[in-house]
């Protein structure tokens, strides 16, 4: 997965310290507005009872909780970090909670029920880097199955403000089904959008100003395993909370009035076909997300084989090159020349041999120093490789002697071969310090002859050839009788 799509946070620290005035400003006056806003909000949802508010859909009746503060928080928590959207719903929660009367103990306690699901949202995408772009199916449905994960959990919370405020378990049922159904809902349907349409402005901004930004702390493999916790956790408590819930509806329709049992048990279907739809969308989730899991470890998995054989093949490259000239090295160019001399006495196609030596080149290491010698030696590589043609192989055989072998060539050809890297040699000038290097070079011609009885001895007539060059005055070809 792409390292853009991992779970980044804007550090408060690192914008105080590095960004300008005007961006501390914005930034840090824009969120103390929003934690207003959401103090707002959230007491208004209480005053005006959005909580519980029942609605037919399909022939069921659910119920939803409309809790606008829920749009703020989520959405700087996704955007910017799980601290910038938490304080400002523990801020709201806690001040709802004092204003409907619950004690301090219980409400310290129940301001954290929305944080704890915004927790789970962003452990989500700390485990599995998915986009929050929500343009692709994948990052959609991780989203909302997330989503639902995060909101079960943020339920927690009307357990605490049914038990203050003296709600029996008929009428919880409403408040807690509203709970993680409306956060659900608004998260789905508002928040989501809302990040689809802003999220490429964010991560232009993200890139412009890097040093704002840091990656989640903790271990990867630590926040999976949160992860599923919170998943199986979420599946437990959903069932258990369903099933009892609608049971004491029904035990409390029989104990009071007999007649009414027919509207309880109405009641426990349609809270049954929910229970259904529920599990089913949580049975969707843990497959959509052992799939992440698989696709990111089949991913690293090929990268890890990517790079394994990529560094094998710069080994076994390493293995077979000089380092200085990039030429094969000495015991590459034996196995070849053994594997070449096998084919033309199998085939009977003729094959040459170039053995080429820099003359005078100890006295040119003697008066400029190894260094020089390097460029030499590097400037005859260069030679060699641009005569050579696809199927020619060259290496450096000695400290100043190559080797060039030359398939299906004949006499002719090899010599016409010798003979112009000779003169292009000759040419060269090579510049060491403020000295001017010029060099020659000498070269012995041998072709492959059935009478050889291995490589070796097709290389010693080819060295004897280069000692006839070098006898007779050097800067020649010789051919090997």
């Amino acid at each position: 997965m792409n390292l853009l799509h991992h779970y980044r946070t804007l550090s408060p620290t690192q914008l105080w310290r590095l960004g300008s005035q005007r961006e501390k400003a914005l930034i840090f006056g824009g969120w103390c507005a929003l934690v207003l806003a959401s103090v707002a909000l959230g007491l208004l949802s209480v005053m005006n009872s959005w909580s519980g508010l029942p609605l037919a859909f399909g022939g069921v009746t659910v119920y939803l909780t409309a809790y606008p503060t829920l749009i703020i928080c989520l959405f700087l928590t996704l955007t910017c970090g799980w601290r910038w959207g938490a304080i400002p719903a523990y801020l709201s929660t806690l001040a709802l909670a004092f204003y409907s009367g619950m004690p301090w103990h219980w409400a310290i306690i129940f301001a954290c029920a929305n944080p704890l699901g915004f927790a789970i949202m962003a452990v989500g995408y700390q485990a599995i880097p998915v986009s929050k772009k929500l343009r692709d199916s994948n990052s959609i449905l991780f989203y909302i199955q997330l989503s639902f994960v995060a909101s079960i959990f943020s339920s927690s919370g009307a357990l605490i403000w049914c038990y203050t405020n003296h709600i029996d378990r008929t009428g919880l049922l409403a408040i807690w089904q509203g709970w993680w159904l409306g956060g659900f809902l608004q998260s789905v349907l508002i928040v989501g959008p809302l990040l689809a349409v802003t999220w490429p402005f964010i991560t232009r901004w993200q890139h412009r100003h890097p040093k704002y930004w840091r990656a989640a702390s903790g271990n990867v493999r630590r926040s999976v395993l949160r992860l599923l916790g919170a998943i199986s956790t979420s599946v437990l408590v959903y069932g258990a909370a369903t099933i009892e819930l609608a049971d004491a509806n029904l035990n409390q329709a029989l104990a009071a009035n007999p007649s009414a049992v027919t509207d309880a048990i109405s009641v426990l279907q349609q809270t049954t076909w929910v229970f259904f739809w529920v599990f089913a969308m949580i049975i969707l989730f843990i497959a959509f997300f052992g799939y992440q899991l698989f696709t990111r470890w089949q991913q690293s998995t090929d990268k890890l084989l990517r790079e394994l054989h990529s560094a094998n093949e710069r080994l076994e490259s390493l293995a077979q090159i000089d380092g200085l000239t990039g030429l094969l090295n000495r015991r590459t160019m034996d196995e070849r020349l053994t594997k070449e001399w096998q084919r033309a006495k199998r085939t009977g196609n003729g094959s040459a041999l170039v053995l080429l030596d820099i003359d005078h080149f100890k006295n040119i290491n003697d008066r400029y120093g190894h260094a020089a010698g390097d460029l030499v030696i590097r400037t005859i590589a260069g030679a060699i490789q641009a005569e050579a043609r696809g199927m020619d192989l060259a290496s450096r055989y000695g400290g100043e002697e190559f080797v060039i072998l030359l398939p299906q060539t004949d006499t002719s050809g090899a010599v016409q071969f010798a003979e112009r890297i000779r003169a292009r040699v000759a040419t060269a000038v090579g510049y060491h310090e403020t000295h001017t290097l010029q060099v020659t070079v000498s070269l012995g011609v041998a072709i492959f002859s059935p009478q050889d009885n291995n490589f070796n001895q097709w290389l010693a007539r080819a060295d004897r050839a280069l000692y006839a060059a070098k006898a007779a005055g050097r800067n020649q070809v010789m051919v090997a009788d």
